[in-house]
């Protein structure tokens, strides 16, 4: 039965227990829609690029680090994840472990915003997974991948959800002070920075040879990839005014123009933008080379300075640098502690590094696959015992005959 002070709107949008009255539609779509370009900045986004910025030889694996930790991030967001990054208080860091999927809680109001539960679930998963996947680039071409197996539902659980809630929920103790931490500067590319640096101290590094010598095996893949990112960031900002509104036009606006910013004209995005991109560059090709600490650590895709230096002054004024440094030295901490424990902890049961008989073959002795067809009408020129009934010996004898 319609509610009569509704019975003035068009069937269609009259509300009914799938579209509640405090449900804006229109949000409910765009949200949605964020959420899926942003999940496409992974899938196949950063698998694309990891998969063709690499040696032909770490293809495969760097691929399906990627693909790996999308998956395994959902498993824990849905099963525990979500509710200790937003659920009900357990400590002033941390939310109760509890059941995301319960219906009750899937379709109930998100916070105070204008879509159900479920809309919020899966717009901040895939958040949570695109920052596992931005600590696989700092691992590329070196990590034993049951190690990686392990290590992203251990970081998800002990040191994302620590992040996200104290910081991104109403509850949070730095949320209730008042830090800002649009689009993640701080719970996404500073702790994925952070993290993926200190993950590749204890790793270690690849190989000599891989360091001085490291190019992609498909530019135009690479390319793709990196184009796949740079749409995608239309829902990664676009997406966190949570709402169809002026503001999310002006994020993905300045998103394009030069800069991850809100609230800003075009000309201070540009501004930013220059800066966003100058400042990392600068780290990277200068700073990197002459400080010790920096030297130590084989960050294969830079991730510290593209991520961790970026991310450290996003949303920071002058009002807020006190909040902003304080949550820099939080999140800087959380990451430096927690994913060292976390690669002590695996370290016991097994290697974080490749064997360096699998450093020097690389996919086919981690995973018995390679990327490309290099013999005839696309087949492999069959070397690997993996795909074959014979040994690596007698196959040279057949192919010498």
């Amino acid at each position: 039965m319609t509610d009569p002070k509704y019975a003035w709107l068009p069937s269609n949008l009259q509300p009914d227990e799938a579209n509640p009255d405090w449900m804006n539609k229109g949000d409910n779509a765009w949200q949605l829609t964020a959420a899926t370009m942003v999940g496409l900045q992974s899938i196949p986004g950063l698998v694309i690029l990891y998969g063709s910025i690499v040696k032909k030889k770490w293809a495969v694996n760097s691929a399906f680090m990627a693909l790996y930790a999308f998956a395994a991030v959902l498993i824990c967001w849905v099963g525990w994840a979500y509710q200790m990054s937003f659920g009900d208080t357990f400590l002033p860091f941390l939310g109760k472990i509890d059941d995301a999927l319960d219906q009750h809680v899937l379709l109930k109001q998100a916070f105070a915003y204008k879509f159900p539960n479920a809309t919020m679930l899966y717009f901040q998963f895939v958040f949570a997974a695109i920052t596992l996947i931005l600590i696989a680039g700092a691992l590329l071409g070196r990590m034993n991948f049951i190690a990686w197996m392990m290590f992203v539902p251990l970081w998800v659980t002990f040191s994302y959800t620590i992040g996200a809630f104290s910081i991104w929920c109403p509850n949070g103790w730095l949320a209730k002070m008042g830090l800002i931490d649009y689009s993640g500067g701080f719970v996404i590319h500073l702790s994925s920075g952070v993290a993926g640096f200190t993950a590749a101290y204890w790793v270690g590094p690849r190989t000599t040879k891989d360091r001085e010598r490291f190019p992609p095996n498909n530019i135009l893949l690479m390319l793709a990839g990196a184009g796949l990112l740079w749409m995608g960031w239309t829902g990664f900002n676009g997406g966190d005014p949570y709402m169809a509104s002026i503001d999310a036009s002006l994020a993905v606006l300045n998103t394009h123009v030069c800069a991850a910013t809100r609230v800003v004209q075009g000309w201070a995005a540009i501004i930013m933008g220059i800066l966003s991109d100058s400042i990392p560059w600068f780290t990277m090709m200068v700073l990197h080379k002459k400080i010790w600490l920096l030297k130590q650590v084989d960050d294969t895709m830079a991730v510290f300075h593209t991520h961790a230096v970026a991310g450290t002054g996003s949303g920071a004024g002058l009002k807020q640098m006190g909040i902003q440094i304080l949550g820099v030295v939080f999140i800087v901490g959380l990451n430096v502690v927690v994913t060292s424990l976390i690669c002590l902890l695996i370290r016991l049961v097994v290697p974080l590094r490749l064997s360096e008989e699998e450093l020097s073959v690389g996919d086919d002795a981690v995973h018995g696959e390679e990327a490309y067809a290099l013999w005839g009408d696309g087949e492999k020129f069959e070397k690997s015992v993996h795909n074959s009934v014979y040994g690596v010996e007698d196959l040279e004898l057949q192919h010498k005959k």
